[in-house]
């Protein structure tokens, strides 16, 4: 649950705290004092759109801090995944199970996330906010009245009985496009391919007839060039060599520097001063060296070649190669790795009848295999629809719309001509959406009699809340979320179905941790904890909000406020008193 929220700088909010309480906390205030910052607010921490607008006048940035908690006797269903994408983050976790969270957004519109006491991607908030937290406002009125959310509320009371093979029919889904795809682009690209698979063939045909082996036409710099300087490099090989190990005929006017370090040994070894003996053996060891660098030298001699007619062939080689790189690449390596890719796009490029009956059976096998699949999730839909269809008629009796009935109706969409998405299910060409092949619709009957009607057409601003309001409570027992907030979702709703509706979520708050943003006395009454964000203007003339907790005569003043702006009326307390007191009753009957 979220016990604490804290808003700095954001709208007319210059520094307020919400504390929360784990049943049903209410949000009141007059019209311009700032209870829609508190629901900006927690979209905010939800990893929401950041604006710069929402910035406070003259504050540098917005912060929105909230501490869930996560482990421990109010720690509900969902905190247990919200707990694992901490963890996985690396976030700081008190011992408690408190987790702190942290959005701000500068003037300038930057904005920064934080979990645990590290800084985070704002995507891992919104991760982390899915598992605790489902704001619906008025736009969620909206969004229902769109088919597509329709479904997804009708799967979300379906839950793990349509999870399952919904997952594999968009799996299922994925294969059957992409080999539908690759059939058709070989089909109609025939010419293309075949024209494209003759010139890859003509090029690893070159490629293979001259047979390049990696690093081959480094090697063959290196020998041709010794194969042309034979004679240079062998002069210089000689001197070295007669510098090293001295005349060949062992004349002593020339006796190189291993003759000369001989003569620096016996001089040595014959001195007295043991310090000069000291430096023979460091001579012995120069001398091993010079040993070795003159057999070196003679087998270099020995193998350097002059030959002619190897240099002439070296050099055709080269010819061979550059052929390839001029076309090919830049080195033999590159053609090589081009003779590799070839390959792999020539496999591509097959479009033999062979491979396309075979491409067509395999699209057939999983078009069957998907319509299967296809008519189980609208036979689970069918099945969920009428369970819960029953169930929100029911809570509407208790929302002051006795008579009215809801219908949830699942048919299948049909294929437009030339869809590629087209699919055949049973006798029906459907098209194969990313959910199914299903339409779902919500209807309302307003009275026995009426005839069923699209929910936007057949239901006020009012019943469309309270349609709205009871699909919460149904859905409330199946959903993991711990915590439930709506924001004016009670507009266009008074008198009884106002009640009904305090009473509801009353009821709801008893499973879940609910915040409410109302204007109605007859829900705030119903409220465990009762929020006032209240504004006064201050010495430099901008509007400050904040937001403190009412106790039970600072509730009576307002709910008096809210009834008929009669606070300062005996009469109006007195009714607000009654409300309460009522209220009261009925919160304490629902406790254990």
């Amino acid at each position: 649950m979220l016990a604490e929220m804290r808003i700095q700088g954001l709208g007319v909010i210059a520094d307020a705290t919400l504390e929360l309480h784990p049943g049903l906390t209410v949000v009141t205030g007059e019209t311009g004092a700032g209870k829609t910052m508190v629901v900006t607010g927690l979209h905010l921490l939800s990893g929401g759109r950041a604006e710069a607008s929402r910035v406070r006048t003259g504050a540098e940035r917005a912060t929105v801090e909230g501490t869930f908690q996560l482990r421990g006797d109010d720690a509900r269903a969902g905190a247990a995944q919200a707990l694992s994408v901490a963890t996985e983050a690396g976030a700081d976790v008190d011992d408690d199970g408190s987790l702190i969270t942290v959005r701000s957004v500068s003037a300038d519109g930057r904005s920064k996330a934080h979990l645990g006491g590290r800084s985070v991607p704002v995507g891992l908030l919104s991760e982390l906010t899915e598992q605790l937290l489902a704001v619906h406002g008025q736009n969620d009125q909206l969004r229902l009245m769109r088919t597509g959310e329709q479904r997804a509320v009708l799967d979300r009371f379906a839950g793990a009985a349509i999870a399952e093979p919904l997952a594999e029919y968009r799996d299922l889904r994925g294969q059957w496009i992409a080999v539908a795809r690759e059939l058709t682009e070989r089909t109609e690209r025939a010419r293309e391919m075949v024209r494209e698979a003759e010139m890859l063939r003509h090029g690893l045909g070159e490629i293979e007839s001259v047979a390049p082996q990696p690093g081959e036409d480094t090697l063959l710099v290196d020998r041709a060039r010794r194969l042309a300087d034979a004679d240079q490099l062998r002069e210089t090989a000689s001197g070295a060599a007669h510098a090293v190990a001295g005349a060949a005929d062992g004349d002593p006017d020339q006796p190189g520097a291993l003759g000369l370090i001989g003569e620096a040994r016996r001089r040595l070894a014959a001195a007295e001063d043991p310090a000069l003996r000291e430096l023979e053996p460091r001579l012995v060891e120069a001398a091993a060296l010079l040993t070795d660098v003159g057999t070196e030298l003679t087998t270099y001699l020995e193998q350097l070649d002059a030959d002619p007619a190897e240099l002439e062939r070296v050099l055709a080689r080269q010819a061979e190669l550059k052929q390839l790189t001029r076309k090919y690449a830049a080195d033999v390596d590159g053609v090589l790795v081009w003779a590799a890719d070839a390959q792999a796009r020539l496999t591509g490029l097959d479009t033999s009848e062979e491979t396309l009956g075979k491409l067509a059976k395999q699209r057939d096998a999983l078009a069957k295999k998907l319509a299967k699949i296809a008519g189980t999730l609208t036979a689970i839909r069918r099945t969920a629809a009428e369970q819960l269809a029953k169930a929100v008629t029911e809570e509407l009796s208790g929302l002051a719309m006795a008579h009215a009935r809801i219908e949830l109706t699942v048919q299948h969409k049909q294929a437009g001509e030339g869809d590629e998405l087209s699919l055949k299910v049973g006798n029906e060409l459907l098209q194969a959406g990313p959910d199914g092949v299903d339409e779902v619709e919500l209807l309302l009957v307003a009275h026995p009699g009426a005839p069923a009607l699209p929910v936007h057409k057949g239901a006020s601003g009012g019943e469309l809340s309270r349609v709205m309001l009871a699909i919460e409570v149904v859905l409330a027992h199946t959903d993991p979320v711990p915590t439930l907030v709506f924001d004016e979702v009670d507009a266009g709703v008074g008198g009884r179905a106002a009640v009904e509706i305090g009473r509801r979520l009353a009821k709801l708050a008893r499973s879940h941790q609910v915040i409410v943003v109302t204007h109605l006395a007859q829900v705030a009454a119903y409220a465990d904890r009762h929020l006032l964000v209240d504004k006064n203007i201050g010495a430099e003339g901008l509007t400050k909000s904040g937001v403190r907790v009412l106790n039970h005569n600072q509730r009576v003043v307002e709910l008096a406020r809210m009834l008929a702006g009669l606070e300062s009326t005996e009469s109006g307390r007195a009714h607000a008193e009654e409300l309460l007191a009522t209220a009261e009753a009925y919160t304490q009957a629902l406790r254990p």
